[in-house]
């Protein structure tokens, strides 16, 4: 399977220690399927860092038999608790290899922020949710998961007009 990550440099030897830990996930190496989302998370880095985007593409091996996958199909209950602990720095993301699901990117975030600060209960968060268009996202938890899943394959700038 092809899969994306958005950067500001080429990476070819991917590894887990250098993002950050407030992620959706926890920390991790993260990847989609989804060539836009990744367009937009290289060009958000670019334009934070005044740097050129960059999308690193690989192929990603789908023999996970041997590892601990948490998938969430939606997002749920448990997806949002899921979300907010690994956003508050909890590390509940450790016992898995990989962690797949919908992005709680700024707009979804700021409906879940309602929710962090006790302004709305998770039905209503949910309910809001179900408006937004989710994108997915893959985080490699693992270095030895990520070094046997992922081959690199190629990388290209994205272009200020993002393509």
């Amino acid at each position: 399977m092809i899969v994306y990550h958005g950067s500001i440099e080429i990476i070819k030897n991917p590894d887990v220690v250098h993002s950050k830990k407030f992620l959706d996930f926890g920390q991790g190496f993260y990847l989609t399927t989804f060539e836009s989302q990744a367009k937009k998370w290289a060009a958000r880095k670019g334009m934070r860092q005044k740097r050129t985007p960059i999308v690193n593409i690989y192929d990603m091996s789908e023999e996970w038999q041997d590892f601990k996958v948490l998938s969430f199909e939606k997002e749920n209950e448990e997806w949002l608790d899921f979300v907010c602990a690994c956003r508050k720095g909890e590390p509940l993301n450790k016992e898995y290899d990989i962690i797949i699901g919908n992005v709680a990117d700024d707009d979804v975030f700021k409906t879940v922020d309602m929710y962090f600060r006790g302004l709305w209960d998770k039905k209503k968060v949910l309910s809001e949710l179900r408006y937004y268009k989710m994108n997915n996202q893959i985080c490699i938890v693992n270095q030895e998961t990520l070094n046997r899943l992922l081959t690199y394959q190629n990388s290209y700038e994205v272009k200020c007009d993002g393509r």
